[in-house]
């Protein structure tokens, strides 16, 4: 059995609650057989980027070595994982594959000043524009998620050089979503090949 080292990266306010799906996707891996780490990032409530730049380095370089190592971002962790990637972060180069979940808009989060220091502008866009990233990467976000108003297409899949997949009805993959299990995560995270698709 390939064994699979998957790193779990919340969002915004998120204080890791046991009914979330990110939780719940820590559980069943663990159970499995494979590494899941599902860290509480500090001060969710209002983070420091260079903080959490900090802390993302530090659990990549403690994924277990000679296992497929595995990102699932979601929420302002896809902002943090964007500045990772356009910062080069020391540990990225060990990471197979990535999914990337509902990321908030820029237009949101200019919104919130404990969150606007997330958003990508200027030079940070510009290191995007026409590169490939640099794992094998996913988007998925809802077809009405409240946080990306512009779409996930328009906000960060042309962006990213990446074809958006978009989950109908699904909003913003959220507990109020009714995301409290998502089995197709799972499927993904045993297999990058797998269909994402809505919690039945």
């Amino acid at each position: 059995m390939t064994t699979r080292s998957c790193l779990i990266l919340h969002g915004w306010q998120n204080h890791r609650p046991e009914d979330h799906w990110q939780h719940w996707l820590a559980d069943r891996l663990t159970e499995l057989g494979h590494e899941a780490v599902h860290p509480q990032l500090p001060d969710p409530d209002d983070p420091d980027l260079e903080v959490w730049l900090s802390e993302l380095s530090r659990h990549l370089h403690g994924l277990a070595a000679g296992s497929e190592r595995v990102v699932v971002a979601h929420s302002l962790s896809v902002l943090l994982w964007l500045h990772a990637v356009a910062r080069d972060l020391p540990g990225l180069a060990g990471v197979d594959r990535v999914l990337l979940v509902a990321p908030p808009s820029g237009s949101v989060l200019a919104r919130y000043p404990e969150v606007e220091g997330f958003r990508l502008t200027g030079n940070l866009l510009a290191r995007f524009d026409g590169r490939a990233l640099p794992h094998p990467t996913r988007l998925v976000a809802g077809d009405d998620d409240p946080y990306l108003p512009e779409g996930v297409q328009a906000a960060y899949g042309d962006l990213l050089g990446l074809t958006a997949e978009l989950l109908p009805g699904a909003a913003h993959l959220d507990l109020d979503a009714g995301y409290g299990s998502w089995p197709s995560v799972l499927e993904w995270c045993l297999d990058g090949e797998a269909k994402l698709r809505v919690r039945e």
